[in-house]
């Protein structure tokens, strides 16, 4: 089987080079496809937290953003920030892979409200200190790391007094269960406080694609240990309206148990 193609899936212990190496790769050629498949639902200019479906313009988390300098990480295409900056922000949008970056690119040449991109690592920001009221992302960058704790500390350095650290990402409890949208995804098959992360290994071993978990607490120990202020956490419910099967996530089990959790951050 030649390298890149998945051979095999396992939870060991992947490190920082490793898991940004294979996620880069992973979502430069996943770029397009994933595109095609979750364009529709995400908007080329929307802000949607999660695979339930709710928009900022609902949930309202940021508050009013108008004039605010704000920073993506883990951007993707850019559909959050697009949106942002149609509200007022002036936005940046951030990414590790070039893969995603030329999607939101090629998006950008039919949009009023277009947004400049960096190619860079979550863990290693190139921006100066204290240069954004706002850092935000909406499953991006934190559970494709290795060192999410060095990624709060990043976030918590380019924020100015005052400013914001908003997070969505897999709700810690998913780890315990199979990621099945059916009958099978309700029983636990493995230990939540089990932090090996999932990784899926090319034919050689390499990493192809990796996923970290980190607890409820974990979170909030990065959180506080990076200087920040822990404000709200957030558990979206599934909405009725939403009928749409995303991988793991699914009616059946967002009536039953939460998939997403938004982490809502101040630095003093």
């Amino acid at each position: 089987m030649p390298p890149g193609e998945v051979s095999r899936v396992s939870r060991r212990q992947v490190g920082p080079a490793e898991t940004a190496g294979g996620n880069r790769a992973w979502w430069d050629a996943e770029a397009e496809d994933y595109y095609l498949e979750h364009g529709a639902f995400l908007g080329d200019a929307d802000f949607v937290w999660g695979p339930e479906g709710w928009r900022e313009s609902e949930l309202g988390l940021l508050g009013d953003v108008a004039g605010l300098d704000v920073l993506e990480i883990g951007g993707g295409a850019g559909q959050c920030a697009r949106w942002l900056a149609g509200e007022g922000a002036r936005v940046v949008s951030s990414d590790l892979s070039i893969g995603m970056i030329r999607t939101g690119l090629t998006l950008n040449q039919s949009m009023s409200a277009a947004v400049p991109f960096v190619q860079a690592d979550a863990c290693a920001l190139p921006f100066a200190d204290a240069g954004f009221d706002l850092v935000f992302t909406s499953y991006g960058a934190v559970p494709f790391v290795a060192d999410s704790a060095l990624l709060m500390r990043e976030a918590a350095r380019v924020l100015r007094p005052g400013g914001r650290f908003v997070f969505a990402t897999t709700h810690p409890m998913r780890w315990a269960f199979p990621d099945d949208p059916g009958d099978h995804g309700l029983r636990i098959s493995q230990s939540y406080f089990d932090r090996s992360p999932y990784v899926e290994e090319d034919g050689t071993g390499g990493v192809v694609y990796a996923e970290h978990h980190r607890t409820v607490g974990d979170r909030v120990r990065e959180i506080t240990a990076a200087g920040l202020v822990l404000v709200d956490l957030v558990e979206p419910e599934w909405p009725a309206r939403n009928d749409q099967i995303w991988g793991g996530w699914s009616p059946l089990r967002g009536q039953l148990i939460p998939g997403t959790a938004i982490f809502i951050a101040r630095r003093p």
